[in-house]
C-alpha cells in the first residue's frame, strides 16, 4: 500500500512538471496555489494547537475510525445547511476544518500505518501535515488544469454533498478491504475531500 501511494504521488508530480515545462499550466500554480493556501495558516494553527493539547493520540486510530469522524462532521454541515433559520456560518466552518485535518491524518496513517501507541513528535507530525497538504495542492492544480475552476460556480451545499459521496465511496472501499476494480484509491478520495472543504471555506470567507 505504501509503495503504491509513493509511486502515484511521484507520477502526479512528474506529470505536473512536464505540463509546466510545456507551458500548459502557466499561471496556474500562482493563482490556484494562492487560493488554496489562503486557508492554510488557520488550518495549521488549529492542528498545531491540538497537537499541544493532545499529542498524536490519533496515531492509534484505524482508517474506518477517521472516516467515521469525517462522516459525522459532513452530516452535521448538511444538517446546518438544511436548517431554515441560520444565525452564523461559524458552525459550518469549524466542521470543514475538521474534515480537512482528519483527512490529512488519514493520509498520514496510509503512509505510516497504524500504531499501538503514539510515536510522533509534534515537529514530525507537523512536517507530515505540511507534506500531505503540499501533495494535495499539487493534485488540485492538476485537476484545475484538466477541468478548469468549475468549483467557483458551485454552491457550498453541493460541495458538502460531494464530500458525503466521497465518504460513502471510502466506506465501501474499506468494507472491500481496500480493493477496487476501476476506481481511484482511498487516498485520492481523502485528497478530494480536502479540496472540496477548502473550496467551501473560500466561498464562505
Amino acid at each position: 500500500m505504501q509503495e503504491k501511494i509513493k509511486t502515484k504521488v511521484k507520477n502526479n508530480f512528474e506529470r505536473l512538471r512536464v505540463l509546466r515545462k510545456q507551458g500548459q499550466v502557466k499561471g496556474y500554480s500562482s493563482v490556484n496555489g494562492g487560493v488554496f493556501w489562503t486557508t492554510k495558516p488557520e488550518l495549521v494553527k488549529i492542528y498545531s494547537n491540538k497537537l499541544k493539547d493532545y499529542g498524536c493520540a490519533w496515531r492509534i486510530l484505524r482508517l474506518p475510525s477517521l472516516t467515521d469522524q469525517i462522516f459525522i462532521k459532513a452530516q452535521r454541515i448538511r444538517q446546518l445547511q438544511e436548517n431554515e433559520i441560520r444565525k452564523v456560518d461559524e458552525g459550518e466552518k469549524s466542521e470543514f476544518i475538521g474534515i480537512i485535518n482528519y483527512s490529512i491524518m488519514a493520509l498520514i496513517q496510509l503512509e505510516l500505518g497504524v500504531v499501538e501507541n503514539p510515536d510522533l513528535s509534534s515537529e514530525k507530525a507537523t512536517e507530515l501535515y505540511n507534506k500531505h497538504m503540499a501533495i494535495t495542492k499539487e493534485l488540485m492544480e492538476n485537476k484545475n488544469h484538466d477541468y478548469g475552476e468549475a468549483w467557483r460556480d458551485m454552491r457550498v451545499s453541493s460541495l458538502t454533498d460531494l464530500i458525503i459521496q466521497k465518504l460513502l465511496r471510502v466506506k465501501q472501499i474499506e468494507d472491500n478491504k481496500g480493493k477496487t476494480l476501476v476506481s481511484e484509491g482511498i487516498d485520492a478520495n481523502y485528497q478530494d475531500m480536502i479540496n472540496y472543504a477548502v473550496f467551501a471555506m473560500i466561498h464562505m470567507s
